[in-house]
């Protein structure tokens, strides 16, 4: 089966140089606290509930084969142990209040749509970027022939990637992929097991081993006050000691934003990171000068 891909979003600005089509592919091995695309966590297809969409006829609950949807005190509700994603309560409701996420597509209708903004890559040095979810956890025969299908075509190919993977899988595309977008959330390991919910050894090894590789990377480090912003700014200069020795010039730093908190009442799900807010912009900029003493080239967004 091919991976699952939530979306394909054209003229995108944030996922690398230039004007970029970025694939988002389902399934993630880290549950950050803070996900913004909570869809994508899962590597089977999710219904999404759009509740101001919906009448309450209850036409899906007498339709559903597996009894999974009922009404609840205030919306209209989903088991999702007994839910198989059939669709069929899709078919059946007018309102249009839900949807499947995850769409099966061919190496070639992939390659095919990003090659339909071709014009606007060469014009402005872009590209394609495959992401998620986790595009390095996905069938990496299938991902590598998109990225050796791509570069062969003249299309620069990025990868962006949590690096919580087996470095065999880096193995399989390094030579097709122009730039590795790689995540560094935190170095402090009880801190990175409670806020992804996995270790950051196997992340930390990885990237040692691309930049040994000589492989082009830019660092992307998610800004987050109460996981990793204090007022000494500790966790932000652990990873500068971290990145110094390694062969990376280039750093972006990314502010939380909780853009996409509505997602996680449509998929059923609790969002975990009411607590969590912004740095101020005295703060980004503060941080920005660290990276830049240390002879990083930094750039606060995408």
């Amino acid at each position: 089966m091919n991976p699952l891909v939530i979306n394909l979003q054209k003229c995108s600005l944030h996922d690398g140089p230039g004007i970029r089509s970025t694939v988002f592919f389902k399934g993630c091995p880290l549950e950050c606290v803070w996900c913004h695309n909570p869809e994508s966590q899962s590597y089977t297809k999710d219904v999404l509930y759009n509740e101001e969409r919906c009448s309450r006829c209850g036409v899906c609950i007498s339709k559903c084969p597996n009894d999974a949807i009922y009404t609840g005190e205030t919306m209209i509700c989903l088991d999702k142990d007994k839910c198989t994603r059939c669709g069929t309560c899709i078919d059946y409701c007018v309102n249009n209040a839900r949807e499947i996420v995850g769409k099966e597509s061919t190496i070639k209708d992939i390659v095919k749509e990003i090659e339909k903004d071709r014009m606007f890559y060469e014009e402005s040095n872009g590209g394609v970027t495959l992401s998620g979810g986790e595009v390095m956890s996905q069938d990496m025969d299938y991902i590598s022939q998109v990225a050796k299908t791509c570069q062969a075509k003249g299309i620069n190919v990025a990868i962006d990637t949590c690096g919580y993977v087996k470095f065999q899988n880096f193995e399989k595309v390094m030579d097709h992929v122009d730039l590795f977008l790689y995540d560094i959330k935190l170095i402090d390991e009880e801190k990175h097991i409670k806020f992804t919910g996995k270790s950051n050894d196997l992340v930390l090894d990885n990237l040692k081993k691309l930049s040994e590789r000589g492989a082009n990377i830019s660092i992307r480090i998610p800004l987050i006050g109460g996981v990793n912003i204090d007022d000494e700014n500790l966790e932000v200069k652990k990873i500068i000691e971290f990145l110094k020795p390694l062969n990376i010039k280039n750093v972006h730093l990314l502010p939380y934003h909780s853009i996409g908190k509505h997602k996680y009442d449509k998929l059923y799900m609790k969002y975990e990171g009411e607590e969590l807010f912004r740095p101020s912009d005295e703060k980004l900029e503060e941080i920005k000068k660290l990276f830049e003493q240390n002879n990083f080239k930094t750039k606060i967004g995408g």
